[in-house]
């Protein structure tokens, strides 16, 4: 303990212990002793690191910069003083010796709240890192560590400059490049410059040279990563997440470079790493697109912008088949997704309430369309994850595109509305059914396991919300509703467009589903017609409010009549398609008019009525058994005339 620290003394003590330690290391290849003096050499650094004063900072940022010398000079393979490399290897203790003493570094610059001395050793530690990497390929890893600190130290200034100025002055429309935050700002805009050139050089000018493909690997994400991070860092403290058409431009420069240096290595003989470079650099132009439509577009047209890319990432990896990109556009998807996630009417109370052109269009129609196209892109090559993603969002965005759209027209622009009605219920319950209709038509030609579970999906939740809102939530039966004109009513969009869409989904699946599927199609579709024609007798008699009115001797005998009518239809249906489902479904319907006349007509009817009913059921029964005999079991027949 002293009242009067000697940081200087302390720096040259530890300078000639660690030189010590790193030289007997060396000499005797012991590279426990090399990790564990860097290990404390590092520790060192942070004693009295947030004192301020020039001679503290001083004698930090010279510990650092001492320490990190000695490591080049006697611990980095294949570099002046260091063992013999291995070539084309990158080597732990090389890497991780030099990254030690960066993160030292940059600590101090964190602690000193980015003091000059502090920023200047840094700044030299990472132009000394990737020079060493770029002489010896055993450092090679130092170069993504010095990337990650520099993003790091650049993105603690941007937030801690926009935390504390809250707003960008002169409101969204300012212009940062010709504003006075960036001559505030000069020194980390010029060093987030250099940084972005230094890596993004270095990492183009080293592809090709080395042997083993790590270290170009390396090497390309750090060009890639670190000039696109920097970019966000420098855009954030000096335009403060404001719309900035001078960082979009950046950004697309960089977008630019990145597609030069793809095509550049992509023309080079093939070298170890080369094709994973390359499809570093391709993401890089994609990833640099998209962030200077972030940077330039508001609204949902960046959303728009992103799900527009994802046919572009798919085509371009069907041209260069390079697996990353295939995961990029994946990563697009998800970008999209979540930003439909976090404001669902994509702009906000700025909906608008035209019918169909309004922002769900752009915001769920595009990306559909989008998704479709990349899905069938990304399905040529290979049905694997990346195609299912891609598949599996244009099934949802279709399916939330035409609910909200319906949603939107149902409530004036208000898709948070409360209520809903027989109308906007039954629009749901068809488009659904036509959805799966259309995807079970697409099924049958992709053979795609996300178009059946799709198809399955969305008829399920159709045929689930037929009972429990068609049949009792929404009945008109039990809610005064006016349903409208005599034959052109809400009845008909309810109950007649639903059953005819599940009949034609049963049709469509005849032959590619199990036998269950048709039962279920021809029994909902049967139902639907039964619970139409019944509501039509009922508005026929009572007028467009059908809920709670007595009910007459005439309409009692017309849903006996209806109801035998609708089954010799279906009997006929059934033997025309061959379709055991619907001749049940016809038995079902008779059996259900027989206990009807046996039961409530009996009893209630009077007169003409009951003895019509009685008669009409007769005759009906008579007939059927007729057409059964001579349809169904025409051999059968014959064979017991002749006898």
């Amino acid at each position: 303990a002293s009242e009067r620290p000697n940081y200087w003394a302390l720096t040259i003590y530890l300078a000639v212990v660690t030189a010590a330690a790193f030289a007997l290391g060396r000499a005797r290849h012991w590279r426990w002793l090399v990790v564990t003096a860097t290990c404390f050499a590092v520790l060192w650094m942070f004693p009295g690191i947030m004192e301020r004063g020039t001679a503290a900072v001083t004698a930090h940022a010279a510990h650092a910069v001492i320490g990190f010398i000695l490591a080049a000079a006697l611990v980095v393979s294949g570099f002046l003083f260091g063992p013999d490399e291995t070539e084309g290897r990158v080597e732990p203790v090389s890497s991780g010796t030099l990254s030690a003493y960066l993160l030292a570094a940059a600590a101090l610059v964190l602690a000193q709240n980015h003091d000059v001395i502090a920023l200047a050793a840094f700044s030299a530690l990472v132009a000394g890192a990737v020079w060493i990497a770029f002489k010896t390929e055993a450092a090679a890893a130092a170069v993504p560590a010095a990337a990650v600190l520099v993003t790091l130290v650049l993105l603690d200034w941007a937030l801690e400059m926009a935390a504390a100025s809250g707003v960008v002055p002169g409101g969204p429309t300012y212009d940062p490049l010709f504003g006075p935050r960036l001559v505030d700002n000069q020194l980390h805009f010029l060093v987030g410059a250099g940084f972005a050139a230094l890596f993004a050089g270095s990492g183009f000018l080293v592809q090709g040279r080395s042997p083993h493909p790590l270290a170009p690997i390396l090497w390309a994400a750090s060009a890639v990563g670190a000039p696109l991070a920097i970019l966000v860092a420098l855009y954030i403290r000096i335009v403060d997440f404001a719309r900035s058409i001078p960082f979009a431009i950046a950004a697309l420069i960089l977008a630019a470079l990145s597609a030069y240096a793809t095509e550049q290595i992509a023309k080079r003989a093939p070298r170890p790493g080369s094709a994973a470079a390359t499809a570093i650099f391709a993401s890089g132009a994609v990833a640099g697109t998209a962030l200077a439509l972030t940077l330039a577009l508001e609204k949902g047209w960046l959303s728009v912008a992103f799900a527009l890319m994802v046919p572009g990432v798919a085509w371009i990896g069907q041209k260069r088949r390079w697996p990353v990109l295939r995961w990029l556009a994946v990563a697009l998807i998800m970008l999209v997704v979540g930003r439909i996630a976090w404001e669902p009417r994509i702009v906000g109370s700025d909906l608008g309430t035209t019918p169909i052109f309004n922002w769900l269009l752009w915001g769920y129609g595009v990306p559909a369309v989008s998704f479709w196209l990349a899905g069938g892109l990304l399905r040529r090559q290979a049905d694997d994850i990346p195609a299912r993603a891609a598949d599996s969002a244009a099934i949802v965005f279709t399916v939330l595109f035409a609910f909200l759209e319906i949603r939107h027209f149902m409530t004036g622009g208000d898709i948070y509305a409360g209520e809903t009605g027989l109308a906007e219920t039954a629009l749901q319950i068809s488009t659904a059914l036509a959805i799966a209709i259309g995807l079970e038509r697409v099924r049958a030609r992709t053979n795609s396991i996300v178009h059946d579970i799709g198809a399955l999906a969305v008829a399920g939740l159709a045929v689930a919300a037929i009972p429990v809102r068609l049949a009792f939530l929404e009945n008109p039966l039990s809610n005064p509703v006016d349903v409208g004109g005599p034959f052109v009513n809400l009845i008909l969009l309810g109950y007649a467009l639903p059953a005819i869409l599940v009949a034609i989904l049963g049709l469509v699946a005849r032959r590619t589903r199990p036998n269950w599927y048709r039962i279920v199609a021809a029994v909902t579709a049967v139902a639907l017609a039964l619970l139409y024609l019944t509501l039509q007798v009922r508005r026929f008699f009572q007028g467009p409010v059908i809920a709670f009115g007595p009910v007459s001797d005439a309409e009692q005998y017309a849903y006996s009549v209806v109801w035998l009518g609708f089954g010799i239809i279906l009997l006929f249906v059934g033997i025309a398609l061959r379709s055991q489902p619907v001749r049940l479904a016809s038995a079902a319907v008779v059996l259900l008019t027989v206990g009807k006349v046996f039961i409530v007509d009996m009893g209630d009817l009077t007169g003409v009525f009951r003895a019509l009913s009685f008669i009409g059921l007769g005759l009906v029964l008579v007939a059927i058994g007729r057409l059964y005999q001579k349809l169904l079991f025409p051999r059968r027949s014959t064979e017991v005339a002749a006898g």
